[in-house]
C-alpha cells in the first residue's frame, strides 16, 4: 500500500523594508469582480478554479462566492477577506512601496487536496510571479 505525504510548504518570514515593498494578495475566501464568472459552489469536490484581480479593482466591484463559511462581514466590507483598500492606504502612507498589479482569489473548499496541491496552488504562485512584481504575498482565508 502507497502511502501518500504532505510536503509542508516551509515558513518563510519577509526579512525586507516594506516600505520598499509590493504587496500581492492571496485569498482562498472566495473573492471575485462581480463581472467574473462566480465559483462553483455546487460541486461537492469543490472548485479548482481561481481569478485574477487586477490592482485597479474598485473594492465596491468585489463580492465573496463562497459556502463554507460566513461571509457577512466580508459581504458589507470585502476588506475583511481581501485588503485591496488597505493596500492601498498603506502605499499612500508610504508604508510600503505599491500595491502588486496582480491579486488572487479561489474557493478554498476543496475535496481533491492533490489536484490543489500539484495543479492549481504551483498555478496561482506562478500567476503571482509572472507580472505582478510582488515582493511578499498576504495570505488571507475564508
Amino acid at each position: 500500500m502507497t502511502t501518500l505525504s504532505r510536503k509542508c510548504v516551509p515558513f518563510t518570514p519577509f526579512e525586507g523594508e516594506l516600505s520598499k515593498a509590493t504587496i500581492a494578495i492571496v485569498t482562498a475566501g472566495g473573492v471575485h469582480l462581480k463581472d467574473q464568472e462566480p465559483f462553483n459552489t455546487t460541486d461537492d469536490l469543490g472548485d479548482l478554479s481561481f481569478r485574477i484581480i487586477p490592482p485597479d479593482a474598485d473594492s465596491a466591484q468585489l463580492m465573496v462566492t463562497h459556502h463554507h463559511y460566513d461571509h457577512a462581514d466580508a459581504d458589507s466590507d470585502i476588506n475583511v477577506v481581501f485588503p485591496l483598500d488597505v493596500l492601498r492606504d498603506l502605499q499612500a502612507e508610504g508604508f510600503i512601496r505599491d500595491v502588486a498589479r496582480k491579486h488572487v482569489g479561489y474557493m478554498g473548499y476543496t475535496m481533491q487536496l492533490k489536484a490543489m496541491y500539484e495543479g492549481t496552488a504551483p498555478e496561482i504562485a506562478n500567476e503571482i510571479d509572472r507580472g505582478s512584481r510582488a515582493d511578499a504575498v498576504v495570505l488571507t482565508g475564508g
